[in-house]
């Protein structure tokens, strides 16, 4: 069962001259309903799809913290944002969140035409936790093959339960810690198996062949960086197009909102996009 409601459209955005349609959703989940935000340019019709995945370390987080880099994508590329809340841990541990993000790209491969939006032509984007959803998605799209992701950008993603891949505390100002990144994985894989699983554990997969092309973003004050480049260079090995990114100046908390590094991530996604958007009016 959905409801939809319609947040109405903004007077405008610091970044681009069309207005925003915003609406909210709700769809079935894998344990329970949970909420999509959807933004689109007024007028504009057949577009792309991009699922974004808020960050939070897999136990906060909510569709606000996503406000800024979903309204950013909508209003840089010609696509349909559609932001996921999706559930959380320690009440909604692995595979709860995966799932959800799942079930999004399902309803948008149904849904498509009476939002506005083509579910053939998918993206995906997540920041921290969100980023290890968008990836994961993408290991799901390939597995199962229901559904086909054209290409994934992850910010600062959180890719290694096992921690083997930190960057040194002591010489870099990140702000998070290996002790919070911890309690995060055994709040969302509370199992010692689940840390292993190939969706929850990327850096653990030797099957990463036919994944789709990455935009990796990661940011030099931040101990998860190792990781994510450690991650972007096996992508590489193993033939997915991959581009990595370090940013000098950038947070984990703040490359989610880092104007260079959505620029970097919009001009990845126009790369491997058809211009089918068709306006209306």
């Amino acid at each position: 069962m959905r409801t939809t409601h319609s947040r109405g459209i903004s007077a405008g955005s610091p970044w681009g001259t069309d207005p925003l349609e915003i609406n909210e959703v709700r769809i079935a989940g894998y344990e329970s309903n949970i909420p999509l935000r959807l933004y689109r340019r007024a007028g504009v019709r057949s577009l792309p799809v991009m699922l974004y995945f808020h960050g939070g370390a897999f136990v906060s987080g909510s569709l606000d913290d996503a406000e800024f880099a979903a309204r950013y994508f909508a209003e840089h590329l010609s696509v349909l944002v559609i932001s996921v809340g999706y559930s959380l841990a320690p009440k909604h541990p692995f595979p709860a969140a995966l799932e959800d993000a799942y079930r999004a790209a399902r309803w948008v491969d149904g849904s498509g035409r009476a939002i506005g939006g083509d579910g053939k032509r998918l993206l995906v984007a997540g920041h921290c936790a969100g980023g290890h959803i968008a990836n994961g998605l993408a290991f799901v799209a390939r597995d199962r093959g229901d559904v086909g992701i054209a290409a994934q950008a992850l910010f600062s993603p959180m890719l290694d339960p096992s921690m083997t891949c930190l960057a040194d505390e002591r010489q870099v100002a990140s702000d998070i810690t290996p002790r919070q990144c911890l309690a995060s994985y055994r709040a969302y894989l509370p199992q010692a198996s689940q840390r292993l699983h190939p969706y929850a554990a990327p850096l653990e997969s030797r099957r990463l062949a036919g994944l789709p092309p990455a935009f990796i973003a990661t940011a030099r004050n931040d101990v998860l960086h190792v990781e994510a480049e450690t991650y972007a260079a096996r992508l590489i090995g193993a033939g997915v197009p991959t581009q990595v990114m370090r940013y000098s100046n950038a947070t984990h908390e703040r490359i989610a909102y880092d104007p260079q590094a959505l620029q970097d991530a919009a001009r990845f996604f126009e790369r491997h996009l058809e211009p089918r958007a068709v306006t209306i009016g």
